[in-house]
């Protein structure tokens, strides 16, 4: 930071690379606007500073290249903060423009961003101040890397761990140095090793208006806690700094990533560029708006100061217009290139897919331009594979190489263990890896992201203690989060204090939790899933920066029977490649091998009952992948009544328990080393439950 500002020199500049770049000379500052007729550049000491201490009015001659506008600040010191005003047409209803010179921007393509005097609702409420906006950072490149590169983790190895950066380690128990931060994460990773995942997904860390929720959910203390409104796409989120002021952003998000990577753990992120918190026609201008509203977002043709809704979020970005579609691929490949990040999960993707008029297109030029990329070639991209205006495109998703959270297998074994009748068929095409949603269309099992539980929606111990939501917290009248949970409360709604209904309910949490690490495909952990971790049955935490939404780590010693169930669940899964297949099971037999490499069966060595209703059990059989491995037999019995089950002969091998989810803990899961050998050709599988046998 400059401590003595004074009045610099400036120099045309040029129209690339856009943002704020510093050269030798100083730095070159460049955004883009098609329909401006003028730009002011401001530049501020500091993140809260009262007044800028310059404020260059650009040269439509000299300082205007085609669309761009540009100017050199010469000897500029990193760590200076700047805003743009822009001058133009205010057209909203006929053109869709929306210049206001009195309201100051973010550059979109800012590296780093502060929020720090900026307040939605005072702007809202009193119209635009002087000098209210937020404020991007001049930031240098250096950093150094030490030889990382992003991971290249096979996709059918990957167990990835949905996790909030701030609510990760926010609460007290957490015990780290500086609470919900990158750096907090960094001091969390020997928990992370341990537990066996092999990949962080990130809620979103993009610079967000934490102020954008409705005024009546501000007012009450509440914020937009999860991330999901996004004003900054290059810049890390000033809220997880431990000193954002500094234009420390970068720093600090690499050395997480870092630190990640010398663990061997991968970082996806959650993109969200189908919407921004710029919100509707009644929303803040923050910079797209100001700058391009008619190039960035999708507008009603009739009356453009109309935004079409395919988020549920007031806005939809127009990510197929050229312009847009290039400075989103710029984007990611910058987060990849620049902060080595392993892959992206894209938030309500499917919006991604329409046209400037909404309309869903066959051959999207955003999509398969991130497909094709060369520099995201070995990223792993993750679609949300839905809109909220409709669109579903589970298993259609444009392109082949996109993977989806497939929201069949959450529902699918949702029902399957709360005993739903007429889903046996369907879950056994979700643990075989969905090969009617994905193989017709040249893809593979790891096309498909498996799921019970994520951060939208209950958590795994609230989906086993209620029926319905109780988001009355949100102070939204429980209106909010959806009313389809697929959850049952083992017969008691909330808290309980009963030993039976407890008893039953970590039952059916390691059922759903088996079922998804037993399942061809990519498993999704929701953090804290694993020590039970609850929201007190809100299904819809978007806005609960508190206890209720943070990571409760005094649960880790409480339930730590839980933890050593599901990190053993996943070194189970690591040990058998045949639970990590790239191609899809054919029920054929291999050469040399005992058996085809999967058999279905039911009860007492039937064939399952694809065509009974009520019918709530089935098992199958899959042959080892080579010699090292074990065969495995795994047993479901989702009824209500225990259940015999014939085991499968295999030559000179003998069938040992390796899992059990009625038994108690430590028998519950069992390390090969004191698996016991089972006696006799049948198994009595407990009601609700499941069972995993191995073979040697």
């Amino acid at each position: 930071m400059n401590p003595n500002p004074r009045t610099y020199a400036v120099r045309p500049g040029h129209r690339h690379p856009p943002g704020a770049t510093v050269e030798d000379e100083g730095v070159n500052f460049s955004v883009y606007s098609r329909h401006a007729t003028g730009a002011e550049l401001l530049l501020y000491e500091g993140a809260d500073s009262r007044e800028p201490f310059q404020v260059i009015k650009l040269d439509p001659e000299l300082n205007h290249t085609f669309f761009s506008w540009h100017v050199l600040v010469v000897d500029l010191p990193p760590g200076t903060h700047y805003t743009w005003r822009m001058q133009g047409p205010h057209d909203p209803k006929g053109n869709g423009w929306r210049f206001d010179s009195s309201i100051e921007l973010v550059d979109p393509w800012a590296r780093a961003v502060n929020n720090c005097n900026w307040d939605r609702w005072v702007r809202q409420r009193n119209g635009p101040s002087p000098h209210d906006s937020p404020r991007a950072v001049v930031i240098a490149e250096e950093y150094d890397w030490e030889g990382d590169t992003p991971l290249h983790v096979p996709p059918e190895e990957m167990v990835i761990y949905e996790l909030h950066v701030g609510g990760f380690t926010r609460h007290d128990s957490a015990g780290v140095r500086f609470p919900g931060t990158f750096s907090g994460v960094i001091e969390k990773i020997p928990y992370l090793k341990a537990l066996g995942i092999t990949h962080v997904e990130l809620m979103p860390v993009m610079a967000f208006d934490e102020q954008d929720v409705p005024e009546g959910v501000w007012d009450a203390g509440l914020s937009n806690y999860w991330g999901y409104s996004t004003h900054s796409f290059f810049s890390p989120h000033p809220g997880y700094c431990v000193s954002p002021k500094e234009g420390t952003h970068r720093t600090e998000f690499r050395d997480m990533v870092k630190a990640l990577h010398r663990y061997g753990i991968g970082v996806i992120l959650d993109v969200v560029f189908n919407h921004t918190a710029e919100g509707s026609g009644g929303g803040p201008v923050l910079n797209f708006k100001g700058f391009g509203n008619e190039t960035f977002y999708m507008l009603d043709q009739i009356d453009k100061s109309m935004y079409l809704d395919f988020t549920g979020c007031g806005n939809t970005v127009n990510a197929n217009h050229p312009f847009v579609a290039r400075f989103i691929l710029d984007c990611l490949e910058y987060w990849v290139r620049e902060m080595h990040i392993d892959g992206f999960r894209f938030d309500l993707a499917s919006a991604l897919a329409r046209d400037e008029n909404g309309h869903p297109m066959h051959n999207p030029p955003l999509l398969w331009g991130i497909e094709l990329s060369d520099v995201l070639a070995h990223s792993e991209i993750i679609a949300e594979a839905w809109d909220a205006a409709g669109l579903y495109q589970v298993g259609t998703f444009p392109g082949y190489r996109w993977m989806e959270w497939n929201g069949r297998y959450r529902d699918t074994v949702r029902r399957f263990v709360r005993s739903d009748s007429g889903v046996i068929g369907d879950v056994a095409s979700r643990i075989a890896g969905s090969s009617d949603l994905y193989q017709a269309n040249l893809r593979l099992p790891i096309n498909s992201v498996n799921f019970v539980t994520c951060h939208d929606g209950f958590t795994l111990w609230d989906l086993v203690s209620y029926g319905q939501k109780h988001n009355a917290e949100n102070r939204e009248h429980n209106r909010d989060g959806t009313n389809d949970n697929l959850s049952w409360n083992c017969g008691v709604e909330g808290d309980t204090d009963d030993p039976e209904v407890l008893r039953l309910r970590r039952g059916q949490a390691k059922n759903l939790l088996s079922i998804l690490f037993l399942s061809q495909g990519v498993p999704m952990l929701l953090a804290g899933d694993e020590v039970l971790r609850s929201q007190k049955g809100n299904n819809n935490a978007w806005c609960q920066n508190n206890p209720l939404g943070w990571f409760d780590w005094d649960q880790v010693a409480q339930n730590a029977d839980m933890l050593r169930f599901v990190s053993e669940l996943i070194s189970l899964r690591k040990r058998h490649p045949s639970l990590q297949r790239r191609r899809f099971l054919s029920g054929q037999v291999r050469k040399g091998a005992p058996l085809p490499d999967i058999v279905w069966y039911g009860a007492d060595g039937q064939p399952p009952c694809w065509d009974t209703s009520e019918c709530h059990g089935l098992a199958f059989t899959l042959t080892r992948v080579d010699t090292e491995e074990e065969d495995l037999h795994v047993l479901l019995n989702m009824d209500d009544e225990p259940r015999m089950y014939s085991l499968p002969d295999i030559p000179e091998r003998a069938w040992y328990l390796a899992l059990d989810t009625q038994r108690p803990a430590p028998e519950d899961i069992v390390v090969p080393s004191e698996q016991s050998r089972l006696k006799g050709n049948g198994f009595r599988a407990g009601a609700r439950s499941v069972v995993v046998l191995e073979a040697r």
